[in-house]
């Protein structure tokens, strides 16, 4: 298994960061990860922190070195991070919850896996092509899909979020995959902070015509200046997929190959689950 990777966040205008991102690997299955905490809601940050580490924790336990049922496990794992950011909130005597946005991927086998709940996304392009865009659990798609070609109007709020991960209700999520990959495949992860700024086309065109490291650090940049003084957090994290036959290495590749079987390699900061 071979793969380039590349992430990048900024704090943007914003006092604090509340996005999170980080991948993990065994030699034969890889795990991406991005969270926003949500803001107008109680430790943002720390609802991020927690859904990631959570399900890091899980893939680690259960990757041996692959998931048995990748769907299984990323269904699971979102329900674990939902119970444990509401635990946190418990246990602190919280009077309202920290929540978050939560988009995940796991690459095994030579396909990709994804599950996602918010309004932070992931695109899949291929050979310049948008192939996928995850649709948001907001208000605004909602209404989108059901009365497609009509305007919002103005007063609308498209970032309303219908669920979301630390909720009191039980979070909605979509899962989608196994699809297969092909060589020179790249898959990103992005909060809103990105997509907000920039057109699906902007983010397939630098996906396409850059490697991930210089495309996220592209999108990052352009999405800071777009959005001026007042931007939101932005938040990226890339992949190229990589045959074994890859004419030549690029930056942030990872090889699984030599791996032995109880390897695990983690960009997650460790937590108390």
């Amino acid at each position: 298994m071979k793969f380039s990777v590349f992430q990048l966040s900024r704090k943007g205008g914003r006092d604090n960061n509340e996005d999170r991102m980080g991948y993990c690997y065994t030699s034969g299955s890889a795990l991406f990860l991005l969270a926003d905490g949500m803001g107008g809601h109680p430790q943002g940050e720390v609802a991020a922190d927690l859904a990631l580490q959570m399900i890091a924790a899980l893939f680690q336990d259960e990757a041996k070195p692959e998931l048995p049922d990748v769907g299984a496990f990323l269904s699971a794992a979102v329900l674990a991070a939902h119970q444990h950011i509401l635990r946190h909130a418990v246990l602190n005597k919280m009077a309202d919850t920290p929540r978050t946005t939560i988009v995940a991927a796991v690459v095994q086998a030579g396909t990709v896996s994804w599950i996602h709940c918010g309004d932070s996304r992931l695109y899949m392009v291929r050979q310049g092509t948008m192939l996928v865009r995850t649709r948001d659990h907001s208000f605004a798609e909602r209404r989108l899909a059901v009365a497609a070609g009509k305007r919002l109007s103005k007063t609308f709020n498209r970032h309303v979020l219908f669920t979301c991960l630390g909720s009191p209700i039980k979070p909605v999520f979509e899962l989608t995959g196994p699809v297969a990959l092909l060589k020179g495949d790249r898959l990103l992860l992005c909060s809103d902070g990105l997509w907000n700024s920039l057109t699906d086309s902007d983010i397939a065109l630098q996906l396409s015509q850059k490697s991930v490291g210089e495309a996220v650090a592209t999108l990052v940049e352009n999405a800071l200046i777009k959005a001026g003084p007042k931007s939101d957090n932005v938040t990226a994290i890339a992949m190229e997929w990589e045959t074994p036959d890859a004419a030549k290495p690029t930056a942030g590749r990872v090889s699984t190959d030599t791996m032995s079987a109880g390897f695990f390699e983690s960009t997650v900061h460790a937590g108390l689950r």
